[in-house]
């Protein structure tokens, strides 16, 4: 046998064995780390590579500040520094905020057109109605409101997706909330249909509503497994399609729950006042303008929206004492909410202040900590009875406990308090992150214009 050519090859390894020991130990490191960072460049340009790692160190990272610093534990206690004298005199010069929902998300009566009077027609036992096209929020970041948004448009013949919905109501991806008026609002300005959003609601109206043939989208607060695994209480929209009295449930298309298979899903009677009271039984209709005559005389007194709001406060007024533990909270707060929106800011602020006193004494795994990523009432009462540091207190506590931040809403309002009290610099880094979170957010070029700073 010629092992002429092994020794040859014997040789050649030998040869390279050597050169390779005359390299320093150093830099074979440092090629080793150069040659991992290339794999993982490499990998990180492959999208089904890369998104899943990101997720998970994502996830981690929230995990990691769940821990670190629990939400549930974060408590806020207002400061009443102004007496009530001042704070009556404030009230009476205070004007009308310009953070308000457009006049276009609700119906506008002329002063001559009376309230139409509640029908006296017996309702039918059932009602179940067809033709809403499904859209799932899966797969996409905080579509839920999108995503049912197109389902109530879709049952009048609108032809368009949630994705197209999202960038207008949501123009920043993450963004941790999409408010009623904003869905109302994309209903009057981008489709030919109209909508109209009410606080102060009631089984019976809903009832209502769906007999005469519209569908019925509300906002509620369920117990959910966000993407953390973690089980808390957070805000879910929901389009109520049906009802049936004798199995005692309305029936919802659900945009996180349903499926193609089955998108409507029951939703008891029982269950009903614990899930919506947290939103003040908040409802939107969408509705072709042809059908305004029919819908005004199912409305009855919810035509006008001042009534709505009276009724909405009478009520949580009565809940108070009611209700208790995490049911009383929602009460004062739904008080504070109507009132706010019926400028009594002072009795706003009085209700406010009771519902974080009830917060405060929950058991911690009771309270609803991301109730303000979904409404803004305290900070109106609070900023036009003069409260700037509870306004600025209350948003700090809300960015600080929160894992991403994305609230525009938070920052406009932390971002006006600061500029009342003269902290222009802080007021402007405000508005930066506001516009930052939603590009083009009108109420904060506003403030930045009103402040004399720059234009983000």
């Amino acid at each position: 046998m010629d092992h002429t050519h092994l020794e040859g090859k014997s040789a050649l390894v030998a040869q390279c064995y050597n050169q390779t020991m005359k390299i320093k130990p150093g830099r074979l490191i440092i090629w080793g780390m150069a040659g991992l960072i290339l794999l993982a460049g490499l990998g990180f340009s492959i999208p089904a590579i890369r998104e899943p790692v990101l997720y998970r160190l994502d996830n981690l990272r929230i995990r990691l500040r769940y821990w670190l610093k629990p939400p549930q534990e974060a408590l806020f206690v207002p400061e009443t520094t102004v007496d009530e004298a001042v704070q009556a005199t404030l009230l009476a010069l205070t004007p009308v905020p310009t953070l308000t929902p457009s006049p276009t998300a609700t119906m506008i009566l002329q002063e001559d057109t009376p309230i139409p009077t509640p029908t006296s027609t017996p309702l039918p036992a059932s009602v179940k109605l067809d033709g809403m096209k499904f859209f799932s929020q899966h797969n996409l970041w905080n579509y839920c409101a999108p995503s049912n948004l197109a389902m109530a448009l879709s049952y009048w013949g609108w032809q368009g997706k949630q994705t197209e919905i999202g960038p207008v109501v949501k123009p920043f991806e993450k963004d941790k909330n999409v408010m009623p008026y904003e869905l109302a609002d994309y209903v009057m300005e981008h489709t030919n249909l109209l909508a109209i959003v009410r606080s102060g609601g009631t089984p019976e109206l809903l009832k209502t509503l769906i007999a005469s043939g519209f569908p019925v989208l509300i906002e509620k607060g369920v117990y959910m497994r966000d993407f953390t695994g973690v089980i808390s209480w957070m805000g879910h929209y929901q389009v109520l399609i049906g009802y049936d009295d004798a199995g005692s449930e309305f029936l919802g298309m659900d945009s996180f729950y349903g499926t193609e298979e089955k998108p409507a899903l029951p939703l008891p009677y029982e269950n009903l006042p614990t899930q919506w009271r947290p939103f003040n039984y908040i409802f939107l209709v969408v509705y072709p303008p042809e059908r305004e005559p029919e819908l005004l005389a199912a409305m009855g007194e919810y035509v006008d929206s001042t009534r709505a709001e009276q009724i909405a406060a009478d009520r949580a007024s009565t809940e108070i004492y009611s209700v208790t533990g995490q049911a009383q909270f929602f009460a004062w707060f739904n008080r504070g909410t109507s009132l706010m929106r019926l400028q009594d800011y002072y009795g706003a602020a009085q209700a406010y202040d009771a519902a974080f006193e009830v917060y405060a004494s929950l058991d911690k795994n009771d309270r609803p900590w991301r109730m303000m990523w979904y409404q803004t009432g305290p900070y109106y009462s609070y900023y036009f009875t003069g409260r700037y540091w509870d306004v600025i207190n209350l948003a700090t506590n809300t960015v600080d406990y929160s894992d991403q931040p994305y609230l525009e809403e938070t920052y406009y309002w932390r971002a006006r308090a600061k500029g009342a009290l003269g902290d222009m610099g802080g007021a402007s880094a405000d508005i930066q992150t506001c516009v930052e979170y939603h590009p083009g957010f009108t109420p904060c070029l506003q403030l930045a214009s009103d402040l004399g700073l720059p234009q983000p």
